[in-house]
């Protein structure tokens, strides 16, 4: 068969794509007409979570699954935006590993908001300017991100979905390797590429940037400098990768976090986050496991943090396996509730 019999046949294809696309598409604003006239919210990471399973269970090859994912993102994406001009909050600028997060679970269909600080992320949501938020919550080399942790605690919003995005950080400059006297980044970055540095690059001043966009930004105006950030803001900045994947772990994973107005319905495969405080007596934090351990329900977290509000005074943060709607799980909570001073459930969405 000739190479020009071939491309027919990819035209035809692609033919027989589009068509199915727009039917697809047609069949999504009466999703989103019905999804209104009921007041449900546009993005449903249930619904989002089935299609994703199902399509990759569809799939028999050769396009592996993780391409047919992101395939289906962005037509996920376009459906989302034809049902509602969506705002997504995200710390930026541009090109930030946040934003990558926001494009990674949303799509480029629908409209990404940068801001300048989680604060201001967890303020566009409450205000209704944006629909959703963006939020790095811990990292798997340098642990949690305590604002993130801080913020859930004041804040009304809910977490509704979550993101794993692996990070790869790279050393980018104008000029050579030989002449970076100073490195830019974020304090979390540099920590990431902590013995890389040491290593290679003892002598060089290490200047903690708000954000590696940012970093990018600043030498992208100077010689003798370097940042770590992503590929995507080399691009951005016309700056040279001198060195690729310098994090110390290959295995270098942050996880997001989607905040929202709005409580996410069980899928059968969800974790549930919340945070309490204990009356300080001794074995006070034994006791507040029990109901989980009763219940046996399997904690995938916990972490402490001072309230802030009194000396010596703690909250703990914990996921769980299973949704707080699940009668094992509701039963453990109500349990709990009664036994600690303070008790907020933070979300419970699909664990992915």
């Amino acid at each position: 068969m000739d190479l020009s019999h071939l491309r027919k046949k990819i035209d035809g294809l692609d033919a027989r794509i589009i068509e199915l696309l727009n039917d697809r598409a047609a069949i999504t604003l009466s999703i989103g007409k019905e999804k209104v006239k009921n007041k449900k919210p546009i993005y449903a990471p249930e619904r989002e979570q089935d299609v994703l399973k199902r399509i990759k269970k569809l799939n028999s090859g050769p396009i592996n699954n993780e391409a047919v994912e992101a395939i289906y993102r962005e037509i996920m994406s376009a459906s989302l935006a034809l049902e509602k001009p969506l705002r997504i909050a995200y710390m930026g600028p541009e090109a930030t590993f946040s934003h990558l997060a926001s494009l990674k679970k949303f799509g480029a269909s629908v409209g990404h908001v940068a801001c300048d600080n989680v604060a201001e992320v967890f303020s566009s949501v409450e205000s209704g300017d944006c629909d959703y938020g963006v939020v790095p919550i811990e990292n798997s080399i340098e642990g949690v991100v305590t604002h993130t942790m801080d913020l859930l605690v004041d804040s009304e919003l809910k977490i509704c979905s979550q993101v794993l995005l692996d990070v790869t950080h790279h050393l980018m400059s104008r000029g050579t390797l030989g002449q970076v006297k100073e490195i830019y980044s974020h304090p979390q970055v540099l920590g990431q590429c902590r013995q890389w540095l040491m290593k290679n690059m003892p002598t060089v001043h290490l200047i903690p940037a708000v954000s590696t966009t940012k970093a990018a930004q600043m030498v992208a105006g100077k010689k003798n400098a370097a940042c770590i950030a992503s590929q995507v803001a080399a691009s951005l900045y016309g700056l040279t990768i001198l060195k690729k994947n310098i994090q110390d772990s290959a295995h270098n994973i942050t996880r997001f976090l989607v905040i929202s107005t709005m409580d996410v319905p069980p899928t059968g495969h969800d974790r549930t986050s919340l945070v309490f405080s204990i009356k300080d007596r001794v074995g006070a934090l034994h006791a507040m496991l029990t109901p989980f351990m009763k219940h046996k329900i399997n904690l995938t977290k916990i972490e402490s943090r001072p309230s802030k509000k009194k000396a010596w005074d703690y909250y703990f943060f914990v996921d769980c396996e299973g949704h707080q709607g699940d009668p094992r799980v509701a039963r453990a909570l109500t349990q709990l509730e009664g036994m600690c001073k303070f008790l907020k459930i933070l979300g419970s969405y699909p664990d992915v």
